[in-house]
């Protein structure tokens, strides 16, 4: 199963958006899809359509081993996604987790008892920090996706981000590599957004994809309805966009992309 990080410590850029999306592009050309929604907020269960009521087993147990991830999952209106939630219980999972020998490692622990065959690709949508969940998420996954909003303080926290991915890389999982980098809630008429996006391929080169995602209003109206953009309203420009980026991540797994 391929493990995909979607990871940024700063919040508002996109992580939850780009997460559920790509997840719902996935799984429309028939892959099998797991999400795992790592953050306490649980903003991607909720934009999947997932409530609290039906959040009867969490990524929480399944961090405190309570509970395994083929038994937290849970099916979503999107056919072949499916949904390991979050509840706010995981706010206190670091301070829970800290004590044991193995905190680093429960995520990894518990996808790796997953069934071969269970699902083609898991994304797991990081909580915006760089604590004990999102290095449970760093050490769990193979590949890391990095949506960076289009403004001058995400190029900051984005030095940040490499070097705890080179520290976790070093000292926990050599095989973490950067998928990409994608940039989000791009403005074309902010010219700040253009300065930024040359800024970061002027660094970064081809890491960074090259589809931009646009500041659409009907990828933020589309949550509140519980449902992915692409459902709401799949001729959107945001949707477009994430069709555009879903394609050129499957281009950069070329081996999954043969076998599908």
């Amino acid at each position: 199963m391929i493990r995909i990080a979607v990871a940024n410590q700063k919040g508002g850029v996109g992580k939850t958006t780009t997460a559920i999306n790509l997840a719902t592009a996935l799984a429309a050309i028939g892959w099998k899809v797991l999400l795992v929604d790592l953050d306490p907020q649980g903003n991607a269960s909720t934009g999947l359509g997932v409530s609290a009521s039906q959040r009867e087993a969490s990524s929480y147990d399944v961090l405190t081993g309570e509970s395994s991830v083929v038994d937290a999952a849970v099916a979503t209106k999107v056919p072949r996604l499916d949904l390991l939630s979050a509840t706010v219980d995981l706010s206190g999972a670091e301070i829970e987790l800290v004590g044991l020998e193995d905190r680093t490692h429960r995520l990894v622990q518990a996808l790796e008892e997953i069934p071969v065959g269970r699902w083609d690709i898991c994304l797991i949508d990081c909580p915006p920090s760089l604590g004990l969940l999102t290095v449970n998420a760093l050490i769990a996954a193979r590949h890391l996706l990095v949506p960076l909003q289009c403004e001058f303080f995400a190029l900051e926290g984005l030095s940040q981000l490499l070097q705890t991915v080179e520290r976790v890389r070093v000292g926990y999982n050599p095989d973490l590599a950067i998928l990409g980098v994608a940039l989000t809630m791009f403005d074309r008429r902010n010219n700040l957004s253009g300065q930024v996006a040359e800024d970061v391929r002027a660094c970064l080169g081809t890491t960074v994809f090259n589809t931009v995602v646009p500041r659409n209003v009907r990828l933020s109206e589309a949550p509140s309805h519980g449902l992915p953009a692409l459902i709401y309203d799949l001729k959107c420009p945001g949707s477009a966009a994430y069709l555009k980026l879903a394609r050129e991540i499957i281009d950069r797994l070329p081996a999954r992309a043969e076998a599908a």
